[in-house]
């Protein structure tokens, strides 16, 4: 038997060589923007100079990851449907897949581990980007169990305002040139 010297093609996965999948946007970027009041991603603003506990920050990163996930997989959705069905995009259907899309996403399938969090924002203690403020609260476990760690509060400091976008985006490789 000939071959027609076609090759048949093969769809593999489109993954990233190194560093995982993409996300909307970073984590460092959105620590950057959180604890400078901006409320990324339709999070909370909050006064930078009082700042916020790392699991306040870590919660509204995953939250607004889950957000943009969300977002994104109904304005395709209803893309597609609108596209097949030879139709205009409607708005009020993206907003019902908007609100389903987000109430069937898990928490932990988003973003990072809050242990990969902490060392994380470690780094950015390291660089000297953020600082403890030196404002404390009890954490809830505290009130059922003896005593532990207290929430410590977190903000930016002059070095992590000026500190460019593209360290802001690979703090490891900020932190590996001492910028």
């Amino acid at each position: 038997m000939m071959s027609s010297g076609r090759r048949k093609l093969t769809a593999d996965l489109v993954r990233p060589r190194r560093g995982g999948f993409l996300r909307p946007f970073g984590c460092g970027l959105f620590i950057r923007e959180f604890l400078s009041g901006r409320g990324p991603g339709d999070s909370i603003m909050i006064d930078p100079a009082t700042g916020a506990p790392q699991a306040d920050i870590f919660h509204y990163y995953k939250m607004a990851l889950i957000s943009a996930t969300a977002d994104d997989r109904a304005i395709r959705l209803e893309e597609k449907q609108a596209r097949s069905e030879r139709r205009a995009i409607s708005p009020e259907k993206v907003a019902v897949l908007i609100e389903r899309a987000y109430k069937s996403l898990p928490y932990k399938a988003h973003g990072c581990r809050y242990h990969s969090f902490v060392v994380y924002f470690s780094m950015l203690k390291r660089l000297g980007w953020v600082e403890a403020t030196g404002e404390e609260e009890p954490s809830a476990f505290q009130d059922n169990y003896p005593p532990s760690q207290p929430r410590k509060y977190f903000r930016l400091t002059a070095a992590g305002v000026a500190a460019p976008d593209f360290a802001w985006a690979n703090p490891q490789r900020a932190l590996s040139f001492n910028l």
